[in-house]
């Protein structure tokens, strides 16, 4: 047995120890949440309180909306305000569910205390310890629930706050939650206040529109939720999609009621009273299936800052005929009046619909849906005021890194660029007879390892497989593709390129991981180990090269059971210890394992990538339809040279490329044009040479012939003829 494989195999056995050894995760993973803690009347008997509000002898039940808790001393006077993230904003964070987050503020307006309660964060699974996570929240005690809040560097007003290293968008996801919800809070209790809005002055435009122009200019709001997204069955269609907006204005008004219908409602509306209609259709009613009279119409709200109004049934009136001939069909209607001079139609809104949703594991929750609408700006006199609203966390993220996103996408422009001119690199280095697209790889190699790998930490992976496949299932949102725009950038690169040119311009040009193992065998053999550097005999390699699909498959399987035994085994990948996390913030088998990866690849071309990849493994499935291939003649049938010098082991006894391995060294190009290295072009070369020297020798003879011909058929004039 060769010396690479006794450390193959001695490698194999260091992995198993990984995997099995005990695996730091976090208490609050996934953490199983009682219906009573998420939505019960009394949130105090259910969660630690007294923890995010030391100064509190007893806690209220739930009141208000979004929900509160009032936090009382020994007098019963209230001292502060506890409140759990979920009943104020629905924000996801990079595994696509929210951090659920329990917020102590005083009646000051401080931020007294923060616990997260539970999340699915799967880089906070393990690896980051969830010491990190503490350490993070623990920046907001002391702070104002209304202070400009940002991840990094604070200036203009705002506060700065140190990330979670490795968890950034998590980081910046969470900032959101705890900033957004004591806001809101505050605000509901008059702790916060907003100036005064200048009441909405209508134009006096009186069209009649049908219902394609009014919903293409916007006065008509959509809200569709999919069967899937909570649980439903999706053989009966949607869940429910709905349809809105705002009727005070003559030409929505007498557009979609009628002239006789719209002034009998502006005849019965008072002042601070406005109309807004609703229809739809679906699986399930927007008027909630409790509803009874002199209820509360518990599904349905509008939310315009700082208030949410809902409707009870003195403000709802039947709505049974839409006047537009093209209006969609549906299921119920009505209408639903505001009542409160604090509601401005000059300002967008949001329609809010509450419904009950089951996860994966059947598990019934309370979800909220939300869909802004602002009345189109020419039924307003001087249209639209103007409004800040918060960018997305992804609109942040992208603005603050547009140098390093420039930089990145240069790289992979460039990248795809020098592939694109292969054939005329290859050439240029079989004439040469040096491998001259040797340096421009090297260089990609140290790129890649060292800006995309260790400086933006841009390493793609299989977990991100796994999570957006969940998302898929669930509910994809592209907030969550979003998060991390050079994952974002890169992906959409891995899959372009990949249908082109197949999974090895990525695997053997740009993985940051696969690049680091290249340039150690570069190390190895500049320190002197070229002898002893070697791969694996191909009969074993044909075996062993299956084990990174049977990962590959293998966790993609268990994801779908259990995200969180999923999470744990994806730590076959060395990318998070490598890249993200660091070495020195894991335990011993986690550096064992790295050491003997990078160890085992100054002695053989990147033996991780061949047999262990996951990542590798989903990528060369779809490469398989790739539309570009390397090139072969039909001479490579019978001959061998490529194969015995092809690092990746990728070609076969027939000389046939095996693209799903291929990592695109050129390797076998530069020889499929070099006359001096591939058998088939050396032998016409000296078949061309050996002919060339024949002709010249036969050419000189027959010359002589014909001269010494010529003299003896010339007659004798007693002198020798010229």
């Amino acid at each position: 047995m060769t010396f690479i494989s006794k450390s193959l195999l001695a490698w194999l056995a260091m992995l198993l120890t990984m995997l099995t050894a005990p695996i730091a995760g976090a208490t609050v993973y996934d953490a199983e949440l009682s219906a009573e803690l998420l939505h019960g009347p009394d949130l105090c008997a259910h969660a630690a309180c007294a923890d995010v509000m030391p100064l509190a002898k007893r806690f209220s039940k739930r009141m208000g909306s979004p929900q509160y808790v009032q936090a009382l001393d020994a007098d019963g006077k209230v001292v502060g305000y506890v409140f759990l993230s979920t009943d104020v904003v629905d924000i996801p964070a990079y595994s696509g569910k929210p951090v659920i987050t329990l917020i102590g503020m005083d009646s000051k307006g401080i931020i007294t205390g923060v616990r997260v309660i539970k999340h699915s964060e799967p880089i906070l699974l393990a690896g980051i310890p969830e010491s990190a996570l503490l350490k993070f929240i623990d920046q907001y005690v002391g702070l104002r629930g209304d202070a400009k809040l940002e991840i990094g560097r604070g200036g203009d007003g705002s506060v700065g706050l140190d990330a979670i290293s490795g968890a950034t968008v998590t980081a910046i996801a969470e900032n959101q939650v705890i900033s957004r919800s004591a806001y809101e809070i505050g605000r509901q209790v008059g702790i916060f206040t907003t100036a005064a809005r200048p009441p909405a002055r209508f134009t006096p435009r009186d069209e009649r529109l049908n219902w394609g122009k009014l919903a293409d200019e916007g006065a008509v709001g959509r809200l569709t939720i999919t069967a899937r997204e909570v649980g439903a069955d999706s053989a009966r269609g949607d869940y429910i999609d709905l349809y809105f907006g705002y009727l005070n204005t003559p030409t929505l008004g007498n557009s979609l009621l009628g002239e006789d219908n719209y002034q009998r409602l502006m005849r019965d509306l008072k002042p601070d009273e406005h109309a807004i209609f609703v229809i739809a259709s679906g699986q399930t009613s927007f008027k909630g299936s409790g509803f009874v009279r002199g209820g509360i119409y518990d599904r349905i709200q509008v939310r315009q800052d700082p208030e949410t109004y809902t409707f009870r049934d003195t403000d709802y009136l039947n709505l049974y005929h839409l006047q537009p001939a093209d209006a969609p069909d549906y299921r119920e209607s009505g209408i639903f009046i505001v009542r409160s001079q604090h509601f401005n139609p000059a300002w967008p809104w949001t329609l809010t619909l509450l419904v009950n949703k089951l996860d994966n594991k059947g598990i019934k929750t309370f979800a909220h849906y939300d869909q802004p609408y602002w009345l189109p700006a020419r039924y307003l006199e001087g249209g639209h005021p103007t409004v800040v609203t918060a960018r997305p966390a992804w609109q942040n993220i992208w603005l603050d890194r547009m140098p390093q996103i420039g930089l990145f996408l240069l790289t992979l422009l460039a990248t795809a660029v020098l592939y694109a001119q292969r054939d005329r690199l290859v050439r240029a280095s079989s004439r040469k007879h040096k491998p001259l697209i040797s340096w421009p790889r090297l260089v990609l190699w140290l790129i890649s390892a060292g800006f995309i790998g260790f400086y933006l930490k841009a390493q793609p992976s299989i977990t991100q497989i796994m999570t957006w496949l969940h998302a898929l299932i669930n509910q994809w949102r592209w907030e969550l593709f979003l998060s991390d725009p050079f994952i974002f950038l890169f992906w959409w690169f891995i899959i372009i390129t990949v249908l082109i040119w197949g999974r090895g311009l990525f695997c053997g040009w740009l993985c940051p991981f696969g690049s680091l193992q290249h340039l150690m065998l570069k190390l190895g053999s500049a320190i002197g180990l070229k002898r002893f550097q070697q791969l694996l005999p191909k009969k074993l390699h044909d075996k062993l090269r299956w084990l990174k699909y049977a990962i590959f498959f293998g966790l993609i399987g268990v994801s779908l059971f259990s995200m969180e035994t999923a999470e744990h085994l994806a730590e076959i990948e060395p990318f998070k210890t490598t890249f993200l996390v660091g070495v020195w913030n894991r335990t011993w088998p986690f550096w064992l394992f790295i050491g003997a990866i990078l160890g085992l690849s100054m002695f053989s071309e990147r033996p991780y990538c061949k047999y262990l990849c996951p990542m590798g493994a989903g990528l060369a499935l779809p490469g398989k339809l790739r539309l570009f291939g390397l090139k072969r003649k039909a001479e490579c049938t019978t001959c061998h040279a490529c194969a015995a010098g092809c690092g990746s082991h990728a070609i076969d006894s027939e000389g046939k490329i095996d693209q799903m391995e291929c990592m695109l060294c050129l390797d076998c190009m530069i020889m499929y044009y070099d006359d001096h290295a591939c058998p088939p072009l050396v032998k016409e070369r000296k078949q061309r040479e050996t002919k060339g020297q024949a002709l010249t020798r036969i050419g000189a003879d027959g010359y002589f012939l014909s001269l010494d011909s010529l003299r003896a058929a010339l007659p004798s004039k007693g002198k020798e003829n010229p």
